[in-house]
């Protein structure tokens, strides 16, 4: 006898890690632990492994650091060095583009940013439909763009909270030339979808010379813990990012999320142990329609 029933569909869990490819790593550690108060977590090289897994060959050995935020949460930042990771522009291209960190205080955080290794690039600012929402936005010292976002009460949103000055990443932000086609690799898990809408997006217009109130489509995928995919379809005058053979795309490269088992699906390589601190158990990669790597990290058995 046939079933009618549709196949069960795993949840895709919370954001674990972003991982990005930077020329200076001092540089990096320098400034978000003096001013963004994140603590290291680890500091070491690829793995064989890990490069193979992350579809970079070139990248095994390469020196890495790991930081978290100062809550202890099992959110990490880990920072791959690159000397060929110098020279992009973010916002402007294809794949992974801005990293949202939930913060307590963002006016004093941007106090704290001025004259540092942070370019702001949007002041903080209330948002119109949640005036209770604070956020400004910045470009780190390799170039990555970081959104910076104090959620206040009576938001009505489910929202994983600042757990320190500068607590954990909460929203990834992607972007590709269709941004209904972004939507296909979590079409195989069961989170729950925000259609498309329209409505300007002040950063992406400036980074593409565009009037601000252009609109640019953009949709969200909603995960657990309080955290989001936010994926943007992008101008036509972006392109895809540019890459050596074997290396990670320079900037902000892969986002780790949780998942309660692997399962079988079409991963770039045979799944690897994960080595992110608190986490062990394995991981194995995807790529999206945009180019941009889409780790899955499983607890072992």
């Amino acid at each position: 006898m046939m079933s009618n029933r549709e196949p069960h569909r795993p949840v895709l869990g919370a954001i674990r890690a972003v991982t990005y490819s930077v020329p200076d790593l001092d540089a990096i550690e320098r400034a978000y632990v003096e001013e963004l108060g994140y603590t290291l977590a680890r500091r070491g090289q690829v793995g064989a492994g890990e490069a193979r897994a992350w579809g970079a060959p070139a990248v095994e050995g390469a020196p890495m650091l790991v930081l978290a935020p100062a809550s202890g949460e099992p959110v990490y930042l880990r920072f791959v060095q690159d000397a060929h990771a110098a020279g992009w522009t973010a916002l402007t291209s294809f794949g992974w583009n801005a990293t949202e960190f939930v913060v307590q205080d963002v006016d004093a955080l941007a106090r704290r940013l001025d004259g540092g290794a942070f370019e702001i690039i949007g002041p903080p600012k209330s948002l119109t439909r949640f005036p209770m929402i604070r956020a400004m936005q910045a470009l780190g010292p390799a170039g990555e763009c970081c959104y910076f976002t104090q959620v206040g009460a009576g938001s009505g949103l489910d929202l994983a909270p600042a757990r320190s000055f500068v607590g954990r990443v909460f929203i990834v932000v992607g972007a590709g030339p269709d941004v209904d086609a972004l939507f296909a690799p979590y079409g195989a898990f069961a989170n729950a979808v925000d259609a498309p809408v329209a409505t300007p997006v002040t950063v992406i217009s400036r980074a593409h010379g565009l009037p601000a109130d252009t609109l640019h489509r953009h949709g969200l995928v909603r995960l657990t813990e309080g955290t989001l995919i936010e994926l943007d379809q992008y101008p036509r005058s972006a392109r895809p990012r540019a890459v050596g053979a074997g290396r990670l795309v320079p900037g902000m490269a892969m986002v780790t999320f949780a998942v309660d088992s692997l399962g079988q699906r079409d991963f770039m390589a045979a799944p690897v142990a994960c080595e992110l601190p608190q986490l062990g158990g394995a991981a194995a990669c995807l790529r999206g329609v945009a180019g941009e790597l889409i780790e899955l990290a499983a607890p072992r058995p």
